[in-house]
């Protein structure tokens, strides 16, 4: 049974009331935590929680303490209730009172911190210092603004437990009776009400066993409370009760009676209890978090719940929490956690005006609790013959998808269950950043739909069920159109978004890979590799589509005049590209020429070109990689000359073939819609002011949507994604500024044989977040930078 000096009442007004103790040779006061609160707390809006699963150090009654990185270092930082306001603190390690004033020490722990500092985070508060250096001390838990729980180390080699209390830097020290004398690796509750609850292990022969004890603070006394066959991991009191977990199982002890009840929750030993009290209502619930762990684990939880201890009523609290209960002031307490109707975040516990307990958010991530559909990422056509997968985004990785696809005019089906996770070997169908998708020989290894491979319509459906049991199953469907051996314009390695190729002014090319970022409604660089040396000898390389089907291949002009071809072999990481081949001589009368789009049906990438005079020239092309070309054909007569730059763009009008664009001298754009045959209608005026640009490319479908899109480099070295809409009468829609990278591009090995010396790196201009882009412009030469790539 439990020894209470007094009661509840009685203990909160002496360590009020009390001005002084007799602390060993000194004397020092032992207030209350803080003043007398309002019996309630004034709610305030929710403010921003950083989104990751940090847990809170401490709450208080205006904020909270978290860890932060500031300047590459650790760091802590309160956040105030009221306005969301944020202020720093120098010190990596903190700890909670349960009240505005917070622990904060420089050690590698609360525990190793022998300099530590107790400040007052509400308005006005002051800040006390101690140095427990002199009176070796290791600090164990902070009760007040000016005192402490330490463990002393005696002369004799044994330790103590004491009070200990700085008064004007002066500090003094009082013995907490009770405690054993071989208690090790003891810690602390915050206070509550004049007590502390103490959890410690104890030497029983040759085992360790754990035991409980209440320290009435303003006496200086422990009375153990109870013998435990393990260590309890974060035991929590009331006035009538301790509660403690042991694995998935939960414990509660009734103070007065030293009754005890256990509640066995069937819980796998590594789950873990989250466990609290709130007067007399038990909190409990099994420790996880939203996303989960990686591992795909789907055994059941137990949902953030409150249970009366003296009527058995239940109440669902949060879906979920992890971490601890942090009591707080007013007889609240705080928890990590979240529920489909709140949100996730912070969330304070308190009785409602019925007296049951209730879940208000105080600071919310913003993070959708609910698993979400955040849309399809299917390259349309999508080409059968690639390795492009097919993905899908939901909201959080942790989800079973029941996925069937079907092809509409045949029927054939095919269905399966994608179990995704990401630790160790991870889901193959986990692909990051929690998408998921499948390739299409995954389909053709395990049905005769994927075998047969048809051309056409596919209906695609999936149900993602959350792993974690939190919210309701989401739904999707859609469908795509499948082609086969298609080319792609401007996707080297055949992962399913655009690459640029540039070049340096020491004659370094580089292919730098693209990705679409969705929320940004731009494109991002994810990373660039290395291709190799010696590319000044070319004036002119452009990317011209597949020439026989899947990665693009590219031409470059020599300046003699001389095309040649460079074959590329995309696997979807990184594309293989083959000694050059020579398509003939004489390219040196072409002023302008663009490549990679289909403009007469057939699936194959063509090529046009300006001649000097004026006169479009028109390459057909055949998919034979020896002969990519036929013989040219004029199409269009004087007048083109009067454009310094034409760009073949696929079909962004929405009419029967692939379209280009025009950019005269005075910077105006012009709209040349194709004809299917290879010919194109009159031109339309699209806008103006596109002078500024010293390129445009036709990077084919970047966004997914069906539609082709164009990137655009410059002013100032910056790039811009425009995204095609499929009308001709306005093609695309508002520029996106390209997005920084998240990290720097990374260089990798360059991919030419046989190897060759590797130059300097090329000099990267990043002009407040653009696309980091090179300058291709040749010393003495006329070339735009980034001309034709």
């Amino acid at each position: 049974m439990i020894s209470v000096s007094m009661s509840r009442r009685g203990v909160s007004a002496a360590i009020t009331t009390v001005l002084t103790v007799t602390l060993g040779a000194g004397t020092s006061s032992v207030t209350a935590a803080a003043a007398p609160l309002p019996a309630a707390m004034t709610a305030t809006a929710p403010v921003p929680y950083p989104a990751s699963n940090d847990l809170p150090v401490a709450v208080g009654r205006t904020g909270f303490l978290l860890p932060a990185r500031t300047d590459g270092k650790q760091a802590l930082q309160w956040t105030r209730f009221a306005d969301g306001s944020v202020t720093t603190i120098d010190a990596p390690v903190g700890d909670s009172t349960g009240t505005d004033v917070v622990m904060t020490g420089r050690g590698t722990s609360p525990a190793r911190s022998l300099v530590l500092q107790l400040r007052d985070m509400a308005p006005g508060g002051g800040t006390v210092t101690m140095d427990l250096r002199p009176i070796n001390a290791t600090y164990v838990k902070a009760v007040s603004k000016d005192t402490i729980l330490a463990q002393v180390t005696k002369t004799d080699g044994t330790a103590e437990l004491r009070l200990v209390t700085s008064t004007g830097g002066v500090l003094t020290q009082r013995k907490v009776e009770g405690v054993p004398a071989g208690a090790r690796d003891i810690r602390s509750t915050p206070a509550r009400d004049g007590s502390v609850l103490l959890s410690y292990s104890l030497q029983d022969g040759t085992s360790w066993e754990g035991e409980l004890a209440m320290v009435d603070l303003a006496a200086a006394e422990a009375a153990p409370a109870h013998r435990l066959a393990h260590y309890p991991g974060r035991p929590a009191f009331s006035a009538t009760h301790l509660v403690w977990a042991d694995g998935g199982k939960v414990y509660v002890r009734n103070r007065a009676t030293g009754a005890e009840t256990m509640t066995d929750f069937a819980l796998d030993e590594d789950q873990g209890m989250v466990v609290g009290l709130l007067d007399s209502w038990q909190l409990y619930g099994s420790h996880h978090t939203l996303e989960g762990n990686g591992t795909g684990d789907s055994r059941p939880r137990v949902p953030f719940t409150a249970k009366s201890l003296t009527s058995g009523q239940t109440v669902k609290l949060l879906d979920y929490a992890y971490g601890q209960v942090q009591p707080g002031p007013d007889h609240t307490v705080f928890v990590r956690g979240g529920s489909v109707e709140h949100g996730d975040g912070l969330f304070r516990i308190s009785l409602g005006a019925d007296g049951t307990p209730v879940a208000e958010p105080v600071a919310v991530t913003g993070l959708p609790v609910a698993l979400g559909y955040l849309g399809a990422r299917i390259p349309q056509p999508f080409d059968v013959a690639s390795p492009v997968p097919l993905e899908w985004k939901l909201s959080r990785e942790n989800a079973d998808v029941d996925l069937r696809i079907t092809h509409r005019a045949t029927g054939k089906s095919f269905s399966k269950t994608l179990h995704l996770y990401s630790e160790s070997a991870g889901s193959p169908y986990y692909h990051g950043d929690d998408t998921f998708g499948i390739t299409w020989s995954e389909i053709a290894a395990e049905s005769q739909m994927g075998k047969d491979a048809e051309v056409g319509t596919y209906d695609w459906s999936f149900t993602a069920r959350p792993q974690n049991g939190v919210g309701p199953a989401v739904e999707a469907s859609g469908s795509f159109t499948a082609v086969k051996n298609a080319s792609s314009p401007h996707d080297l390695d055949w992962d399913g978004g655009p690459d640029l190729l540039v070049r340096d002014t020491a004659g370094m090319l580089w292919r730098a890979d693209t990705g679409y970022d969705p929320a940004r409604k731009t494109l991002t660089e994810k990373w660039t590799d290395r291709i190799g040396p010696g590319w000044q000898i070319y004036d002119r390389i452009e990317t011209i589509g597949g020439v026989g089907g899947g990665a693009a291949d590219f031409v470059a002009r020599d300046k003699n005049g001389y095309l040649w071809l460079y074959d590329v072999t995309g696997n979807g990481y990184k594309p293989t590209i083959a000694a050059r081949k020579q398509i003939g001589g004489g390219w040196n009368t072409y002023a302008q020429l663009t490549g990679g789009s289909d403009l007469t049906g057939d699936g194959r990438p063509d090529l046009v070109a300006t001649d000097k005079t004026g006169a479009l020239w028109f390459y057909k092309g055949t998919g034979n990689v020896s002969a990519p070309f036929a013989t040219r054909k004029k199409i269009g007569t004087g007048g083109w000359g009067t454009y310094n730059q034409i760009t073949l763009t696929g079909n962004i009008g929405g009419a029967s073939g692939g379209d280009l664009i025009a950019r005269d001298k005075d910077g105006v754009l012009w709209l040349y819609l194709g004809r299917g045959d290879g010919t194109f209608t009159a031109r339309k005026q699209v806008g103006g002011g596109w002078g500024a640009y010293t390129d445009t490319i036709g990077i084919g479908d970047a966004d997914h949507d069906g539609r082709p899109d164009l990137f655009a480099y410059g002013p100032n070295k910056t790039a811009y994604f425009y995204a095609g809409t499929g009308d001709y009468r306005k093609p695309f829609a508002p520029p996106r500024r390209q997005r920084r990278p998240d990290r720097p591009a990374r260089p990798q090995p360059h991919l030419l044989t046989p190897p060759q010396p590797i130059g300097r790196p090329p000099p990267w201009r990043d002009r407040g977040g653009g696309l980091l882009t090179c300058e291709l412009a040749l010393p003495g030469q006329s070339v735009s930078p980034a001309v034709g790539i």
